[in-house]
């Protein structure tokens, strides 16, 4: 589970001609002027979202009217091109620092800890970035997953911490299982998983798992490895465990890794998920579904549609290979 990243770099260059520093910038990074949401929705991590503005403003002023241009790398970059380009540009200013931190659904002490805390000013996304410096951090707060695109409307909270950028992250990065805790005591779990496969395909198996925790950000994985269970008296079988930690429904992950039991009628594992030690039965999550053939599709079928492209070509990948192997056993 990821719970903080850095957001794209805010740059503002300042020119005696806007519409000559705007088609250079066009033309050196091939990218379109394009509105001020539509660049911050469409950032990664550590992107730059670059402002074109008249050379008498010496302020971080961040106008909704104007646009930006969003560029694809890190802001020491996107300097280092326009110095090597001799860009026609008075100078250069940088908003503060974004972080991004994700907190659970159901926290609500937000405007509470974090100003007290970190003596941080709650404030909006563009107060923020029009009132911070460039040593600066604006932290801002979202329940949605940091792996994605974040949209303006994603953002549940803002605030401006006027202390060293540096010194503020490595405080959240101590702080985080604190903070975490504080925002929502009760909703922790522990949770584990158990793998069991007939045929022995552990490897594959044990990497669909993984990368359907990582992708869907469903918690943090604090153990793995070997163990036994014990199905009937005297019976003694082999299964690999994952241990997670999270805030998630145990019943909602359940079901999700019901859809990594099966596609169409072909059969990877069993995968059995426990709380304190308690096995969450398929029938809890399968009231309105007929057999298990019916819950692992319409779990399969959410699965995918909640996949990032790239991590569901690497499971249909794994999936073929796994099915591929067997089609060769079977005619040897």
């Amino acid at each position: 589970m990821r719970l903080m990243r850095f957001g794209p770099s805010m740059l503002f260059l300042r020119t005696s001609n806007v519409e000559v520093g705007e088609n250079f910038i066009t033309n050196l990074f091939g990218v379109p002027k394009t509105s001020v949401e539509e660049a911050w929705n469409q950032s990664g991590e550590l992107d730059t979202i670059v402002f074109v503005t008249p050379a008498e403003e010496w302020k971080t002023i961040l106008d909704l009217t104007r646009g930006a241009f969003l560029i694809k790398m890190r802001s020491d970059s996107v300097l280092k091109e326009l110095l090597n380009a001799k860009a026609p540009f008075d100078r250069a200013n940088l908003g503060p620092q974004i972080i991004l931190l994700r907190v659970p659904k159901e926290a609500e002490k937000i405007s509470e800890i974090i100003p007290q805390r970190y003596n941080a000013i709650e404030t909006s996304f563009a107060r923020g970035v029009n009132e911070g410096e460039e040593k600066d951090t604006l932290l801002l707060v979202t329940d949605k997953k940091l792996v994605e695109h974040l949209s303006v409307g994603d953002l549940k909270g803002a605030f401006l911490i006027k202390k060293n950028f540096i010194d503020v992250y490595r405080a959240l990065r101590i702080d985080l299982p604190i903070l975490l805790f504080k925002l929502l005591p009760e909703g922790w779990r522990e949770i584990t998983i158990r793998i069991y496969d007939t045929k022995k395909r552990y490897e594959e198996n044990i990497e669909r798992v993984l990368l359907v925790l990582e992708d869907l950000d469903l918690g943090y994985v604090v153990s793995e490895g070997w163990d036994w269970d014990y199905p009937r008296p005297f019976m003694r079988i082999r299964v690999y465990k994952i241990k997670l930690i999270t805030w998630e429904d145990p019943l909602r992950i359940k079901f999700l890794l019901k859809g990594l039991e099966y596609r169409g009628y072909q059969r990877f594992a069993d995968i059995d998920v426990f709380v304190e030690k308690k096995k969450i039965p398929w029938i809890e999550v399968s009231r309105e579904y007929s057999s298990k053939f019916d819950v692992a599709k319409a779990a399969r079928d959410e699965l995918e549609s909640l996949l990032s492209e790239e991590t569901r070509k690497i499971l249909h990948e794994i999936e073929t290979k796994i099915l591929n192997d067997e089609d060769l056993q079977g005619e040897s």
